[in-house]
């Protein structure tokens, strides 16, 4: 096969459970022949589903599957030239090292065409012979250095050897391809970091197509040719470790893959930004006026004289990380996070240089909730799996409500709005949270937090319908809480559907 060909390719893949979960949609990635292409995000985000699809032990609910052009979407895993190997070893503890990996050659046929005596052709299945077992066991062991370990016990062995005969069982067999779910998660940071470098190294021997799951970010960084960020059963972002870092394309990249400042900005002319007060020049071309996220990784503000530096601030935090200090700087209203290898005194005031090259811009995502709303009998609108008050005289200038609460339109006429479909929009900042379950029109769990600069930006999605609601809050709250949602009647804005389409 050309190396430029997609070995296995993922076609509009979406895989939904029998509880109305959807684990993954939308999923359409191509990967090489001998690439190593690791899977990125948080827990629960699909990228495990996604390698059980390709694995066999998942079906997909829609799309396809693809293996050298071939539909496998349906194909049992026995039948795929696919091995995994698991973050749970599975070891045998009764057998030792050479017969773990022997294990699965012994269960494997070999067929065979013979011709009998009668001068048919005939297909024969046999097994493999001692010496040919003998022969990839061995080779195996060499590809993973631990020659001479054949007939230790599997529970003498330390977890990253144990680690190396699981990968060595799954890679003697011989398959196209090998997924690796979260294979060093059971290990400590020291020997994690040994065990990335081998496996990268056991790649290059090899030659097959890795598939990697992590949630580690440094992990997919360090050994992956090609990173597919998922979050929420959804492809965000897929690049080589460099794109990923230098030019990501939303917040959720950004704040997921390493350190980042990202504040809220404005491109106030030709390759120029504002931000936390001030003017920056930039690389990234953008219309005049469009509200952008700034991302500026800390390793890219250098500290200066304040009268030298675009910003100046005052140190409130400074933290020796081994290799840089990590220092927490405030201006005005923003806290902004430099690592630099100088230290900088806790209360004295610093100056801040960003070159053009360090400012990445994205275009602006999450900038107004948008809905589709009911008007109720009582006057209140329905949106979002929640119930609001509102004013519902926004709908018609000069309107006013009758003592039985039906609106009267400026020229006289009465109108029952009841079940009047409409659409909402709510800014980002006019969304509130309690933890009084009661306080507010709907509530859900916080799934999603990024700060940037001077507040959070929180996502908080429902339980019923899995609606999705974005604010920004200067509070810290933690992924996962049950909130409850306020919202001003007077932030709700209230459009007739009917206006819209005659618009």
């Amino acid at each position: 096969m050309d190396a430029n060909e997609n070995i296995i390719e993922l076609i509009d893949v979406r895989k939904e459970f029998e509880d109305d979960t959807i684990a993954v949609d939308n999923f359409n990635l191509q990967v090489k022949k001998g690439e190593f292409v690791t899977f990125l995000g948080p827990s629960g985000c699909g990228k495990t589903t996604t390698l059980r699809m390709i694995a066999g032990f998942e079906l997909p609910s829609s799309g396809q599957i693809l293996l050298n052009g071939q539909d496998i979407s349906k194909l049992p895993p026995n039948k795929r030239p696919v091995n995994t190997v698991f973050q749970k070893y599975a070891l045998f503890p009764h057998l030792n090292v050479y017969e773990n990996i022997a294990f699965g050659l012994r269960l494997k046929r070999t067929e065979s065409t013979y011709v009998d005596k009668k001068g048919r052709t005939r297909i024969k299945k046999q097994k493999l012979d001692k010496s040919e077992i003998d022969r990839k066991v061995k080779k195996a062991l060499e590809i993973v250095d631990l020659e001479g370990f054949e007939k230790r016990s599997v529970t003498t062995l330390s977890g990253g050897q144990q680690q190396r005969i699981a990968i060595a069982r799954a890679i003697v067999n011989q398959p196209e391809i090998l997924l690796l779910d979260e294979p060093l998660g059971a290990l400590d940071l020291k020997m994690r970091k040994e065990m990335q470098i081998e496996l990268k190294k056991m790649h290059r021997r090899l030659g097959i197509t890795f598939i990697y799951v992590t949630h580690d970010q440094e992990e997919a960084l360090t050994m992956s040719d090609k990173v597919v960020v998922i979050n929420d059963g959804e492809i965000q972002q897929i690049g080589t470790p460099t794109e990923i870092y230098n030019e990501p394309v939303n917040t959720f990249v950004a704040d997921f893959i390493g350190e980042s400042n990202i504040f809220n900005g404005a491109v106030v002319g030709k390759l120029k930004v504002k931000f936390c007060g001030a003017t920056f020049d930039c690389l990234d071309d953008f219309e005049i006026n469009q509200l952008v996220d700034v991302v500026v990784r800390p390793e890219d503000i250098k500290i200066c004289e304040p009268s030298k530096g675009q910003l100046k601030g005052k140190v409130i935090s400074t933290v020796f990380k081994g290799v840089h200090y990590e220092i927490t700087v405030s201006v005005g209203k923003f806290e902004i996070v430099i690592q630099s290898t100088s230290s900088a005194e806790v209360g004295t005031t610093i100056g801040m240089k960003i070159a053009p090259d360090g400012i990445h811009l994205m275009r602006k995502v999450y900038t107004v909730n948008k809905y589709d709303g009911v008007i109720t009998k009582n006057n209140t609108v329905e949106f979002g799996d929640g119930e609001f008050d509102c004013d519902v005289t926004s709908l018609y200038k000069g309107s006013h409500l009758d003592e039985d609460g039906y609106l009267i339109t400026a020229n006289g006429e009465k109108l029952d709005l009841t079940g009047t479909e409409v659409t909402v929009e709510v800014d980002t900042h006019d969304i509130f949270m309690s933890d009084d379950k009661t306080a507010g029109g709907v509530t859900g769990n916080i799934i999603s937090m990024i700060y940037k600069g001077d507040h959070y930006r929180y996502i908080v999605r429902t339980e019923e319908n899995e609606e999705d609601y974005v604010l920004s809050c200067p509070d810290l709250w933690n992924t996962g809480d049950y909130v409850s949602l306020i919202i001003p009647r007077e932030k709700i804005k209230l459009t007739l559907k009917a206006t819209e389409e005659n618009n």
